[in-house]
């Protein structure tokens, strides 16, 4: 398993150090830019196999990566430890190596702002569930948010899609047969016809 980064943190860090009304770019300001600059790349990228991704993110989004950190170490004693743009500068190097570590794969995500927000409903829910009446009831209640958000991450009507499954499944002769239920899932084409 590999710790990556999540570059949204790093620029959030610089955001909270920025002077609201600053008349020249501040270096929170310049954090920040780094931190657009390195998202800019990463979105003109979004249609590459991960591949070719990670053969762009190595000649390209690598060094920036390190004028980025270079720019941290020169300014980090510049600033006073417990400021929050201190603290900006102390994170971002303290997880160099976790920030580092998207250059090593094309699959590997800039940031993880999207698997946050597909588990804040799960986070939300969590004290709801603390009164499921068995560990079958919490275990089913589980099962059902994964469903949906798995639904949604491929951009289809929760309801049209819970329809549709409690509509057809029933019908079939088994749902121990994988082929079969592969077909309802929520990439399978004609789920993504029906459901959208």
């Amino acid at each position: 398993m590999t710790l990556v980064g999540c570059w949204a943190h790093a620029r959030r860090k610089f955001s909270d150090a920025a002077p609201t009304r600053a008349s020249e770019v501040s270096l929170a300001q310049t954090g920040i830019i780094y931190c657009d600059q390195m998202f800019r790349l990463e979105r003109s990228w979004e249609q590459l196999t991960s591949d070719e991704r990670k053969n762009r993110r190595k000649a390209e989004l690598r060094p920036l990566m390190d004028e980025f950190f270079t720019w941290c170490k020169d300014n980090q004693l510049k600033t006073l430890p417990n400021s929050k743009l201190g603290i900006a500068f102390a994170y971002c190097l303290n997880h160099e190596e976790a920030f580092r570590n998207v250059l090593k794969d094309g699959n590997l995500a800039l940031s993880n702002n999207l698997a946050e927000r597909s588990i804040k409903s799960a986070v939300m829910g969590r004290k709801n569930w603390l009164f499921s009446q068995s560990y079958e009831g919490a275990k089913s209640s589980a099962i059902i948010m994964s469903i949906i958000e798995t639904a949604k991450r491929h951009n289809l009507n929760t309801e049209k899609y819970f329809n549709y499954l409690l509509e057809r499944l029933p019908q079939e002769a088994t749902l121990t047969d994988e082929t079969i239920l592969e077909a309802y899932l929520p990439w399978a084409k004609e789920v993504q016809e029906y459901c959208k």
